[in-house]
């Protein structure tokens, strides 16, 4: 994968992840948690708005970013996703466990097994990704050198 078409692709899913929790964002009073709504609404326009700046920083500003990073990143705007909608999903399921701390503000008692495993098991790779994505922009940025350097 080229800079170019990642970085692209990286800008295209952060304009389409603020987008989705525009729209969200008129659903939330239709849930039976919507503490929790509010929370993926927030998820879709925060993480929609940092992989907004990945993508203008990838195609904007020189750095020694790879081909294998920027695939990297792509496939954590994809996982990006996953936790975003599990965070919808959860407006209706309260699961508790991955975020105890909205739950407890929603009232939520917890979910069924199943709902507690989905939406951790799309919280935490979406985690990592995104870590390991700005992780490895900045190595990219810092391995960059000026030409007169």
């Amino acid at each position: 994968m080229t800079v170019q078409t990642g970085g692209k692709q990286v800008l295209i899913h952060g304009l389409a992840l603020i987008l989705a929790g525009l729209i969200w964002g008129f659903a939330l009073p239709l849930t039976p948690y919507p503490r929790l709504a509010l929370g993926a609404h927030l998820q879709f326009e925060t993480n929609g708005l940092l992989f907004v700046v990945l993508g203008i920083l990838l195609l904007k500003l020189p750095h020694r970013v790879g081909g294998k990073a920027v695939a990297v990143m792509v496939v954590s705007a994809w996982l990006t996703w996953l936790m975003a909608l599990s965070e919808v999903a959860n407006a209706w399921w309260g699961s508790s466990q991955m975020l105890p701390i909205a739950a407890k503000q929603a009232g939520a008692a917890g979910a069924a097994p199943w709902q507690e495993l989905v939406v951790k098991l799309c919280h935490i790779p979406a985690a990592l990704g995104l870590i390991l994505s700005w992780g490895l922009l900045i190595i990219g940025f810092v391995k960059h050198r000026e030409p007169a350097e």
